[in-house]
């Protein structure tokens, strides 16, 4: 598995990642795919890669993307300031389990670093398995309501 930047031409995976990124609790049937045209989920891809805090790093093997991390300064629903970039990630099914989740978040990590940001946050619900990968890479809870967590990443060393 190779994990590189996500190339211009190949923005519209971000449509499927962006649907496998929805949280389905087990026991419960996913939504319909024309989920991702609502406005509140178009915002995470959009004009991807000309908006401020722009970036997707993807894994691939053997050619194929399996999974994808992007972020982008929006008022999505971990939204904390003008100055955050927010985070969304899926894998594929077939692929989720194996680390590809926590190394992709480790390189966006890094990267949103070295492009200055002092930190990073994303909306998990607390019901995802994934919150305790994000607790793994140094993502905290700052806020919280019924169904969600909303959680940051402080990427300065102060």
């Amino acid at each position: 598995m190779t994990i590189r930047e996500l190339e211009f031409d190949e923005t519209e995976v971000l449509e499927e990642f962006l649907y496998l990124a929805i949280f389905v609790p087990e026991g419960t049937e996913a939504p319909p795919r024309d989920i991702i045209e609502k406005p509140e989920l178009r915002l995470y891809i959009d004009c991807f890669g000309f908006l401020e805090g722009d970036n997707c790093l993807v894994a691939e093997e053997d050619g194929k993307i399996i999974g994808a991390v992007w972020t982008r300064i929006m008022e999505d629903y971990g939204h904390v300031d003008n100055y955050t970039p927010s985070f969304a990630i899926s894998i594929l099914p077939e692929f989720r389990g194996r680390g590809i989740g926590t190394e992709l978040m480790k390189e966006m990590l890094k990267l949103l670093k070295e492009q200055g940001y002092e930190k990073a946050s994303l909306a998990v619900q607390k019901a995802n398995y994934a919150v305790k990968m994000y607790r793994k890479v140094g993502f905290e809870i700052i806020d919280e309501n019924e169904e969600e967590y909303i959680m940051v990443c402080r990427l300065t060393d102060d």
